[in-house]
């Protein structure tokens, strides 16, 4: 089969290496793809949110079956498009993807079906809004409605600052269209988890629990990025923690989202607190999170083409899903200056020796013309290491990334201790 990929990040990266190994799998392609991307498949220079490009592309380069990754494409509709031209692909429709898109859908999709999560509030008048803010008091969450690359979302210490963010999005378009709408709600206290299923729009199979540690720095400190690194699977996410998600929450959505019209077929992000009152849903996302992918995937024991074909003809309930046993850690490596300016062009050095121990998924790389790979995004790598337990995966993944260097490369030290 030739496979197509859409997407050119680290998650990309995880899924393309996954089904390198699979018997079914005899070509790869990759748009865009990354440096560390092209060692594995074709990268092709299409834009991941080139809709009509892509599926020109897909036509006329025989594609059997493509994997849509990021957000935005989805959202836009790029499962559609494929379908309608008799090209099979993986991922939700448009109207399923809105489950990510609209964090007011998501949201007033729980309070009908009775899935618990935050109470919370919608606004499109920002001095209503700003209003509620005061009446609330804070810690408050203050959250954009549409996509804004996984930074949309403010936890606001003081209510000053809930303002401020509310000010952001709705005056100042800090993400464009995306903080037209804005959702406000409780700031609910536990640890966070993540929980990635595959959905072939009435059956999900759930993934091995994961932990994103969002903030720039130790100890959960500085502005929210889209990722530093991962765990899976994660010690307080225990059988019994599980066994509640499945009955009150994962289930619960899936039929909701049929009950609505739009079944979910895909990959259904789960984003959890762990509450004093049980578990609750944080946000929804309508794909792999990145780096949770990076580790989770690197568990995964059965051929990956073989559930992307069941969830898209439906038949995931009759497919055994198999997970090694033992845990994943994945340490982004950060240009300086990252989740804000940075510089591009920094020679990376060590991947050779760091691969040896564990497996470096290219995020933001790019190839000079002399085979120099260099820095391009603001999340450059992300070294992914397996282990008997949680704690050798970790030092493991610390070890490999030891032999990395690029001029202002940052990174966190306690991935998977901060919480």
């Amino acid at each position: 089969m030739h496979i197509l990929v859409v997407g050119g990040g680290g998650r990309e990266h995880a899924i393309v290496w996954a089904l390198s190994k699979s018997p079914k799998v005899d070509r790869i392609s990759c748009a865009p793809g990354n440096a560390g991307i092209a060692a594995l498949a074709d990268c092709v220079p299409v834009k991941a949110t080139d809709v009509t490009g892509m599926v020109a592309w897909a036509k006329a380069n025989t594609v059997d079956f493509v994997m849509v990754a990021p957000d935005d494409p989805l959202a836009m509709g790029m499962v559609d498009a494929l379908e309608a031209e008799g090209i099979p692909a993986f991922g939700p429709k448009a109207s399923a993807a809105v489950i990510e898109a609209s964090k007011a859908f998501s949201k007033d999709l729980m309070a009908k079906y009775h899935i618990p999560t935050a109470q919370y509030r919608t606004f499109t008048d920002m001095d209503v809004a700003l209003a509620y803010v005061e009446e609330q008091g804070a810690p408050i969450v203050v959250k954009a409605d549409g996509l804004a690359l996984g930074k949309g979302v403010i936890v606001a210490q003081t209510v000053e600052e809930a303002k401020e963010a509310v000010r952001s999005m709705m005056a100042d378009k800090k993400f464009g269209e995306a903080g037209a709408k804005v959702v406000i709600e409780e700031c609910m206290t536990g640890p966070e988890v993540t929980v990635l299923a595959f959905c072939d729009g009435k059956h999900l199979v759930p993934m091995p629990s994961s932990q994103d540690h969002k903030r720039a720095y130790d100890g959960n400190k500085g502005p929210n990025t889209g990722g530093m690194g991962s765990i899976a699977p994660v010690p307080c996410y225990t059988p019994d923690v599980a066994k509640v998600c499945m009955e009150t929450i994962f289930q619960p959505t899936v039929d909701a989202m049929a009950a609505e019209g739009c079944p979910f077929q895909g990959v259904l992000y789960f984003g959890l607190m762990l509450t004093p009152q049980g578990p609750k849903v944080v946000e929804y996302n309508s794909r792999f999170g990145d780096p949770e992918c990076q580790s989770v995937l690197s568990l995964l024991d059965t051929d990956l083409m073989d559930i992307l074909q069941a969830c898209h003809d439906g038949t995931l309930d009759q497919l055994d899903i198999r997970w090694k046993s033992g845990a994943a850690c994945c340490l982004v490596l950060a240009s300086g200056g990252y989740p804000g300016s940075y510089q591009k062009g920094r020679p990376i050095t060590g991947l050779e020796e760091a691969g040896k121990t564990a497996v470096v998924f290219h995020a933001g790389t790019a190839k000079n013309e002399d085979g120099t790979i260099v820095t391009s995004g603001g999340r450059v790598l992300g070294v992914t290491a397996v282990g008997d337990d949680l704690e050798r995966a970790i030092q493991a993944a610390y070890a490999a990334a030891g032999h990395i260097q690029f001029q202002d490369m940052q990174f966190r030290t306690d991935i998977g201790h901060a919480f």
